[in-house]
């Protein structure tokens, strides 16, 4: 396999080593050192279940064989008329069915607990090979072909020029704002097993001998402990605990991985110079957080909720910020001899010992004729007291203290000691560049419709109920701006501004927000600085947008801001609620249209656009690769700033591991960059118009399509019968609500990412494709299509996309899910277009099969499938029993709960085994 810079997402690797299964011919052998470790992990695994109990694994290893044995059929097209004593299939779910409660709990967790292994495997082999990539990069080559970056850089240097490139280097922004909602239904203390079986799996390679039998048997402590972890939370978690997820990634790799994505691109850019000068790679990446801040249909999101989330990130961030401090300075032991203080160093240590002499004696003492190292040491103290308050000795804000760093940076380099200036000292400026105070940059969020109530509320009753008494939410609503306000004074502006309305229908909810900010405050010099953000996200607002916008901009507090930010502005666009309002096809061109006016409405205004992209980890919510999807982006939606929601299983998978976290900031920081190349922007400008009566046709067909599916009668609850939607909102795995709870009584109502969890745990995808085929089956010119792909970087990637989609679908599974629901209609709707689509989207790409020619990628969810299969036919038993016995009464409620914890255990498990599922 030579295709390395597919993500590779690899199961049981006993199909290449012991010729479990058959491998078609367009199958290829794993790498060796990726074989291995999938062959270590099952090995183990198998010898933790034997140690539980023998009939465990025996039943393992049946189902397991089975499974293998029916996907082959299945891939091999031998499923159409199966031989009764042959159909593996069959078998696994005869073995499945059979099974006691108990025991059917236990398997589902040997399976999981099986996806686990195989993903830390495909992970660990995907940093092994960017480590060897990176091994035969020679010193001399013009580019870093591993660094994207970097090679982005030099081709907007071919095509701009040094001035231009510098310029929109000056300009580069890479905001991902991580958000709460945990799809990946992976509780915390499993988590942390995962992490050290990793970190267990990349020693085991490079050691031998008793070294490496201590490391297999630490091994076998974790996988064994893994197993009997329940994967299931005993409840969900607080929104102040869910914002453990991002203290976990900022500790883990996030604050040590961020210097090091700056150095490794200002050590290509400034050559042998580096070290020597002022780097030129700019703090480009910032945070942002809806965790604890966003109370859109989430009553547990509260004023209060938030004042502590950002209290929580502030003393995280700054505590990490002393102890970095603290040791850059103990090792700058330049004595003044050899490295003289300059004049602004010795005017900052009068400063502090003005501020208190009992910091700075303590400090000179360690530190005798080493002022860089003292003025450090005060600093760090000062930090520790921004945390206690004291307002004497704290620094009031992060500007005041990165400005300390750079008196001390100057200085060192005045005095001739430039690594020392441009080393680690860099780093620590960076990261407060990068976190400030506040770590994350917290964005409230809340739906128009709830301003709009309070404010009806406050008119009714009077701003301090003096005509009766304010609903309980009007006076949350009040406390949030309160809240937000708070947190701006303590974390600085940047701590706190934004505030994002859901379903923005018209200026007139902008103007809402602005009056119930003031409303909040006695005195006008309290109010809080914010920045409105609409959020369009259903098809009609989509369309809509310019003419709102139009209208938002006369709004004189929304005037104020422009002028006060240099006519900066935000807006969002929500991929979630416009792919389940409209369907996929047309929610991907509305959303690709909404861009190209948007960016021409603010280029009339001349007005600095950023472009907040609300999507998820799959691919019905605007997932896939963030590198690709920004370059399929119109001209000028980018202008080197993106803007991004990154949540569930998207923030462990690209932020979890430090090597795979550069990788990915790397790859979208060189697409943000490439995004403003005028070869890229006149190819997405030609190809769009190229194509324009393509996506006219696919646009009305597919949407036509789509809406004939939700509006055939009593769909909803169907819905919810032929997924494990109901049981999907039982699982702990985040402290939102899976509906928003403002009155709507169907799909309307729903969020939309137990929508498309929900098809995808019922094998179905149906939120990433429906509509497509019989789009595609209207336009009929295949020869276009193809064209298109091949030309117009937007399409390709969204075809590529539903490829990968309907690769991980199974038609025999699907029909058992969609049994459940006992309506052949909307059974035979959905399996009709899922043909019809698979149809024309392996016609398109040209492909016999879904991936076929994606070797790495195909390969490996191929080999994956059995696995999935066997737990997905768990599961949809288990919904087959749990709904046939409730509705007869004939169950308590210990054994109902004994059938969801089942349910949710393969919940858990298939959504490990698909990925891509949040």
């Amino acid at each position: 396999m030579t295709d390395t810079d597919q993500q590779i997402t690899p199961a049981d690797a006993t199909i290449v080593s012991t010729g479990t299964g058959t491998k078609g011919p367009e199958e290829r052998e794993l790498p060796e050192s990726l074989s291995n470790d999938m062959s270590l992990c099952l090995r183990i695994l198998r010898d933790v279940l034997g140690e539980y109990d023998p009939q465990l694994l025996a039943t393992f290893d049946t189902v397991r064989n089975y499974a293998v044995k029916a996907s082959a059929e299945h891939f091999a097209g031998a499923t159409a008329d199966p031989h009764p004593d042959e159909d593996g299939l069959a078998k696994a779910v005869a073995t499945i069915d059979a099974m006691n409660l108990h025991d059917a709990q236990l398997l589902a967790r040997a399976f999981a607990t099986y996806f686990h292994l195989a993903n830390l495997s495909e992970e660990n082999y995907r940093v092994s090979v960017l480590h060897q990539r990176e091994n035969q990069v020679e010193d001399d080559e013009a580019v870093d072909p591993v660094n994207e970056l970097t090679t982005a850089y030099h081709q907007l240097l071919t095509e701009m020029g040094p001035a231009k490139a510098k310029a929109l280097l000056e300009k580069l922004e890479f905001h991902p704002v991580f958000t709460a909602h945990p799809t990946e239904a992976r509780r915390k203390a499993v988590e942390g097993k995962i992490r050290r079986i990793a970190e267990l799996l990349e020693e085991n390679e490079r050691l031998g001998g008793s070294d490496k039998k201590e490391n297999v048997r630490r091994l076998y402590n974790e996988i064994d402990a893994l197993f009997r972890t329940s994967p299931i939370a005993l409840k969900k978690p607080t929104p102040v605990e869910e914002a453990d997820t991002i203290l976990d990634i900022f500790d883990n790799t996030l604050f040590t991985t961020i210097p090091k994505v700056y150095h490794r691109f200002n050590d290509w850019l400034l050559g042998d110079k580096a070290g020597l000068e002022q780097p030129q790679c700019p703090a480009f990446f910032h945070p942002g957080s809806w965790i604890g801040s966003d109370r859109d249909g989430n009553p547990n999101v509260t004023a209060k909720v938030s004042r502590q989330v950002a209290r929580k990130f502030s003393d995280h961030v700054i505590s990490a910020l002393e102890e970095a401090t603290r040791t850059v300075g103990r090792n700058l032991t330049m004595e003044s001899e050899t490295t003289p203080a300059s004049a602004e160093l010795k005017s900052l240590w009068s400063h502090q010992k003005e501020m208190s002499e009992r910091l700075t004696d303590k400090a000179a003492l360690i530190s005798t004729k080493e002022l860089h190292r003292a003025v450090m040491l005060v600093m760090a103290d000062r930090l520790r007291y921004t945390i206690e308050r004291d307002a004497d000795l704290m620094y009031h804000s992060c500007d005041d203290f990165i400005a300390d760093l750079q008196v001390v940076q100057r200085s060192l380099a005045e005095a001739g000691a430039k690594r020392s200036a441009y080393g680690p000292l860099q780093d620590l400026i960076w990261q407060a560049q990068t976190f400030g105070f506040h770590m994350v940059e917290m964005e409230f969020r809340q739906h128009s419709v709830v301003h709009a109530r309070a404010l009806e509320d406050i008119r009714e009753h009077g701003l301090h109920g003096e005509r009766g008494e304010l609903q309980p939410m009007t006076h949350e609503v009040l406390d949030t701006f309160r809240a937000l306000g708070a947190i701006q004074k303590r974390n600085g502006i940047k701590a706190a501004r934004r505030y994002i309305i859901s379903f923005t229908k018209s200026a007139q909810n902008v103007r809402d927000v602005y009056e119930l900010n003031r409303l909040a405050f006695s005195h006008p010099e309290d109010v809080p600085v914010i920045d409105v953000i609409p959020l369009f996200e259903q098809l009609e607002d989509l369309q809509n947008c310019v003419n709102v916008l139009e209208e938002i901009v006369k709004i004189p507090e929304v005037q104020a801001r422009l002028k006060a930010t240099g006519n900066k502005m935000e807006v969002m666009l929500g991929y979630s609620d416009s792919s389940k309002d409209a369907g996929p096809t047309t929610a991907t061109l509305a959303l690709h249209s909404a861009e190209s006016r948007i960016v021409a409405w603010a280029a009339k205004h001349d007005i600095d656009l950023t472009l907040f992209h609300g999507r998820g980890g799959a691919v019905g919510r605007g997932g896939g690769p963030a590198n690709r999807a920004v370059l399929a982006q119109p001209k000028g939606s980018v202008n080197c700033r993106f803007k991004l929601t990154e949540q569930g299983e998207v923030i462990f998978a690209r932020y979890g591991n430090p090597v795979l976290a550069i990788r990915h900031l790397e790859s979208v920081a060189a697409a943000t960059l490439l995004q403003s190349a005028p070869s890229v922007e006149k190819t997405n400008t030609e190809m769009t118009e190229k194509y324009a009566h393509m996506t006219e046709v696919l646009d009305n067909a597919s949407h036509e399509r789509f809406l004939d599916l939700l509006n055939t009668p009593d769909f909803a609850p169907w819905f919810s019968i032929v997924t494990p939607l109901t049981e999907v909102g039982l699982l702990p795995i985040g402290s939102r609500p899976a509906k928003r709870g403002l009155g709507a009584k169907s799909l309307d109502d729903l969020r939309t990412i137990p929508w498309v969890f929900s098809w995808a745990q019922a094998r179905i995808n149906l939120a990433a494709w429906y509509g497509l085929g019989s789009a595609c089956e209207k336009f009929g010119d295949l020869d276009t299509l193809r064209e298109a792909y091949e030309e117009w970087p937007l399409f390709s990637t969204f075809i590529d996309n539903i490829e990968m989609s309907l690769a991980k679908t199974d038609e025999r599974i699907a029909k058992m899910y969609l049994a459940l629901g006992d309506d052949e209609n909307l059974s035979k709707k959905v399996l009709d277009e899922m043909k019809l689509t698979t149809k024309w989207v392996l016609k398109i790409v040209n492909d016999e099969w879904p991936l076929q020619h994606r070797h790495v990628l195909g390969q490996a969810i191929r080999i994956r499938s059995p696995y999935v299969d066997a737990l997905s036919v768990t599961q949809v038993l288990a919904l087959r029993s749990l709904r046939k016995k409730v509705d007869k009464e004939e169950l308590s409620k210990s054994q109902q709960a004994g059938f969801i914890y089942l349910i949710l255990c393969t919940v858990s498990g298939v959504a490990a085994g698909l990925q891509n599922t949040g």
